[in-house]
């Protein structure tokens, strides 16, 4: 847990430049997905194979901008 922890304290400090509270789910999913995908088996992924994997999951999938910033009447639409 402590490792997990300290990794997205890092990707927090260290990668975005401003974290939004409204988005911090967003971040926090993004560090558990790197996280849990780490590794496969015994098998350590690269990041084009980590990048890869996201990709298939999102196919088919629809975020607007207004419902990312916050700002439609269509929040419900994303979730």
């Amino acid at each position: 847990m402590e490792n997990y922890w300290s990794l997205v304290k890092r990707g927090l400090n260290g990668t975005y430049v401003s974290v939004e509270l409204f988005h911090l789910f967003r971040y926090l999913d993004e560090q558990a997905f790197r996280y849990n995908h780490r590794k496969q088996g015994n098998k350590r992924l690269t990041d084009s194979e980590r990048f890869a994997l996201g990709m298939s999951q999102v196919s088919g999938k629809r975020l607007r901008f207004d419902t990312l910033t916050g700002k439609g009447d269509n929040q419900r639409e994303a979730f």
